[in-house]
């Protein structure tokens, strides 16, 4: 019997979202939209707030469109891994719901036109930027995950070009401010992917990642390297109020969220325990949406 007209719309409708959901889910609509965030905010600070509508549209557009495109590149080369792992089994590729073929052309139709809006609408540096994040994720980092720990510290770089991009953007130069908040961005990386790879060790083991800094897995010293750079990360994020960039108001957000980390990463050095690497983690993702919008609030103010 052949569908009505109302069935064939509910159809249509639940085959559109389940569609939507899969999209989302390659190109980690939740992750991409935390970098584009970092891209936002230092567009803005590089126009002391005196920025364009169309302009912070643009950026949001184009770094959403190359982080999407990098993050389906990583979920296609690592396809046959993701079904190793239940975190990421019911991704679109693993579970055979989307072909490799679609999965390329959208992977590459999204990053050839985010890098030209960088380009075009903005600068060719800033493109140039665009291209190097988007291929360094996908085909440096990506692949030395299955081989060295070092894979993070490859990682952090495209992870922090963001913020750079947003600031090239609008100025058309890397600037001596940019270099501090690409610093801060590198170094928050750590203790938090150190903390999801803590969460995520059994499932990292089964595909034959190597996140954590120690080769021991979640032991103290990989705790240890964790707790290091929670510290590192404290005078770091005063570094652009002894340049000069941002007054006190900025550092007494950046002092009170720099030790929130190393209080977390020093819990998580006695313990060893997974219920304070996830603390650590939730920190971490407290940490840098808060840090940036003090910068915001610093020039507001």
């Amino acid at each position: 019997m052949p569908l009505s007209r109302t069935e064939t719309q509910r159809s249509t409708r639940s085959l559109l979202r389940a569609k939507i959901r899969d999209y989302s889910l390659l190109f980690k609509l939740r992750l991409s939209l935390t970098v584009v965030f970092s891209a936002a905010i230092s567009y803005i600070l590089a126009a002391d707030l005196q920025f364009s509508i169309p302009g912070l549209i643009m950026i949001i557009l184009g770094g959403f469109l190359i982080t999407a495109s990098a993050n389906a590149l990583n979920e296609i080369i690592e396809k046959d891994y993701d079904k190793l792992m239940v975190r990421t089994q019911e991704r679109p590729l693993p579970a055979d719901r989307m072909s490799t073929v679609e999965a390329v052309l959208m992977a590459g139709l999204l990053g050839v036109a985010g890098i030209l809006i960088l380009a075009l609408y903005f600068n060719y540096l800033a493109a140039v930027l665009g291209a190097v994040s988007l291929f360094s994720y996908a085909f440096i980092y990506t692949p030395l995950k299955r081989y060295t720990n070092l894979s993070v510290l490859v990682g952090a770089i495209p992870g922090a070009l963001p913020i750079v991009i947003g600031w090239v953007a609008f100025t058309g130069e890397i600037t001596p401010e940019v270099y501090a908040l690409f610093a801060i961005q590198v170094m928050w990386q750590f203790p938090h992917f150190w903390s999801i790879a803590w969460l995520s060790h059994d499932d990292y083991s089964n595909a034959g990642f190597r996140m954590l800094p120690s080769y021991e897995g979640k032991g103290r010293s990989s705790a240890a390297q964790i707790l290091l750079f929670s510290i590192f990360l404290l005078p770091v994020s005063l570094a652009p109020v002894s340049l000069g960039y941002f007054s006190w108001i900025y550092g007494s957000v950046a002092i009170l969220l720099g030790l929130m980390m190393i209080q977390q990463a020093l819990k998580l050095y006695r313990s060893c325990e997974t219920k304070d690497a996830r603390k650590l983690m939730f920190a971490s993702l407290l940490y840098l949406p808060v840090l940036l919008l003090s910068m915001i609030a610093d020039k507001l103010i």
